[in-house]
């Protein structure tokens, strides 16, 4: 058990996180007990969608961006949902226990998917039910399922424990993307009901919080809907091709793009990890300018300090952007003001 308080400190007001504990007191120690597999996060401002009903994994297929209607009971997925023009508007984290299907999406984004879900119903045999008020999300550091509850497991790319089986275009497969990620990402989601939740975190050998969690995501470069995404990112930018992405299975919305890009281009943008310079007490904000030379390149996504590896954050950086010298990064308060950063490869392509 790590050495922490086990009285949550709330995050940052106007964050998206605030709703969930921060930390629990030292999270460098909660960083090292996720690692070790002995942790657990309450990320339960997540929304839940159930989607019920005999076609619904067919049904789910035509809508998103991976193949999804094979998925055999206790089977995971990461999906998106793309607008006409490529660009992503949802990220799914889908599980199918042989009768429901669950997802879970980004804190506030349950009721726009929902709502969506639900007009593209037509004459199918699905039900769309946003489950929020009902269950929880809950952040296991061991790559297992949980045998009383329905679990998510993350793609395997994450973990560094395989590929994810995503089909070819003539513009190859999705290993043109991401060669390796930095580091890894272990864990599953596992939906609790939520009068069983403080049972649940009570029962847990070590707790963590968003500070840990979103400190290992970071440096494993696995990107996250509103954090490394905005309004015009396509899938090819941030490396969802083959792990939310597949390249063969036919026809959804915004597919025209994320075909025409992988066959016949390459995407404008692309991400990378930063590794900042530790000799400053501040850190840059989401969206901070990148900086080469006086031009700026690209934008910060999510800053974190890392237990062992200092203050690193990604960022989406125009693909040409050389990276062999540093880039400079904006801080906030006074102007002029930046901090020195070496880059770190997660797309390659773009």
């Amino acid at each position: 058990m790590t050495e922490t308080t086990r009285e949550p400190i709330a995050g940052p007001e106007g964050t998206v996180d605030a709703a969930v504990p921060w930390h629990y007191g030292d999270p460098h120690a909660e960083q090292r007990a996720l690692v070790a597999g002995e942790a657990v996060v309450d990320l339960s401002h997540r929304g839940v969608v159930q989607v019920v009903g005999p076609d619904r994994l067919s049904w789910l297929n035509d809508l998103v961006s991976h193949k999804v209607d094979g998925l055999p009971a206790g089977g995971s997925a990461l999906a998106l949902i793309l607008d006409p023009k490529g660009h992503v508007e949802h990220e799914l984290h889908l599980v199918d226990d042989g009768a429901t299907t669950w997802i879970t999406v980004e804190p506030g984004t349950a009721p726009a998917l929902a709502k969506y879900l639900d007009s593209m119903r037509f004459m199918r045999r699905v039900e769309v039910r946003d489950v929020t008020e009902l269950f929880a999300v809950v952040w296991r550091s061991v790559r297992e399922h949980d045998s009383a509850h329905v679990t998510w497991m993350p793609p395997a790319e994450f973990a560094g424990v395989g590929v994810t089986p995503s089909g070819a275009d003539r513009g190859g497969g999705a290993d043109r993307y991401v060669a390796a990620r930095p580091a890894t990402l272990v864990g599953a989601e596992v939906l609790v009901p939520r009068e069983e939740l403080s049972l649940y975190l009570g029962a847990a050998r070590s707790l963590a919080g968003s500070w840990a969690y979103e400190s290992l995501r970071v440096a494993a470069g696995v990107p996250r809907l509103g954090f490394e995404t905005d309004h015009k990112t396509l899938p090819h930018e941030v490396g969802w091709i083959g792990t939310g992405v597949h390249l063969a299975k036919g026809c959804y919305r915004g597919q025209e793009t994320v075909a025409r890009v992988h066959n016949l281009g390459r995407s404008p943008r692309r991400l990378v990890l930063l590794h900042l310079d530790g000799s400053v007490n501040e850190l840059p904000e989401h969206g901070a300018a990148v900086m080469s030379g006086e031009r700026v390149v690209g934008h910060v996504g999510t800053v974190v300090r890392h237990y062992e590896l200092g203050p690193i954050a990604t960022a989406v950086i125009k693909r040409n952007t050389p990276i062999d010298g540093a880039l400079t990064v904006a801080l906030p308060g006074e102007e002029g003001a930046c901090v020195a950063a070496s880059v770190e490869d997660v797309v390659i392509a773009g």
